[in-house]
């Protein structure tokens, strides 16, 4: 059975009152949506997920320690540079597999060093870009489910008006309901999405500058081609 919307007096939708936060009224606009919805909130879950997880991620500690050059310099002073010493920097951080791979080529020549360094800063970009391309998607296809329900729900209204005419409202309601919500729903997952992806982004880019930097750096101070 389709679900129709009250109508007022004025004849108008009568939307769920929503002033009370309760889940029965939530439900019920959900339930005028139309199916489109369900999507749509599974595309609000997915993207909450992935931000909240990208942003765990992109932690300044967790990425990118402070003074972890400095520390490797230190111990290379020292002689005291071990293979222990670089697994554990390799594990400390995305930073951290990056230089531990220029450390494992540090008898090497310069461009050798540079070389792993760059192979391994390839696959280290690519796990701090996983799941921007989904959390991309969603912001471009969310409002398009709330297009297809705007559609949906307007082919109801039109097929309503040849069945009974336009003098029944409630006949009406249910499509003209369904036409609006899907679009609000829609545009609401993905302003947000869209505005994440792009900072997220931004994030990774700031950061895999920072990591450029810090392994050059690292490189010319091994080979002698800058001050400590």
């Amino acid at each position: 059975m389709q679900y129709h919307p009250p109508i007022d007096g004025c004849g108008c939708i009568a939307t769920p009152d929503v002033s009370n936060g309760g889940m029965a009224d939530v439900l019920e606009l959900v339930k005028a949506g139309g199916w489109l919805m369900w999507p749509i909130i599974a595309c609000s879950v997915v993207a909450m997920a992935i931000v909240v997880e990208r942003l765990w991620l992109y932690r300044p500690r967790r990425v990118l320690p402070a003074n972890l050059v400095a520390q490797i310099w230190q111990l290379h002073q020292k002689n005291q540079l071990t293979p222990a010493h670089v697994a554990t920097v390799r594990n400390s951080s995305p930073l951290g597999r990056i230089l531990a791979a220029g450390l494992v080529n540090r008898l090497h020549a310069r461009e050798v060093m540079k070389e792993a360094i760059e192979e391994e800063g390839r696959q280290v970009v690519h796990d701090l870009e996983r799941y921007l391309n989904t959390l991309g998607t969603i912001a471009n296809i969310s409002p398009l489910l709330g297009l297809l329900g705007t559609v949906i729900g307007m082919i109801k209204v039109f097929a309503a008006i040849t069945t009974s005419g336009v003098g029944n409202p409630t006949v009406l309601a249910g499509g003209i309901s369904e036409a609006l919500i899907t679009t609000a729903a829609g545009l609401s997952v993905a302003i947000p999405a869209l505005i994440f992806h792009r900072y997220l982004s931004g994030r990774v880019d700031r950061i895999v500058m920072s990591m450029e930097e810090q392994a050059l750096k690292m490189v010319e101070v091994m080979h002698g081609q800058r001050e400590q």
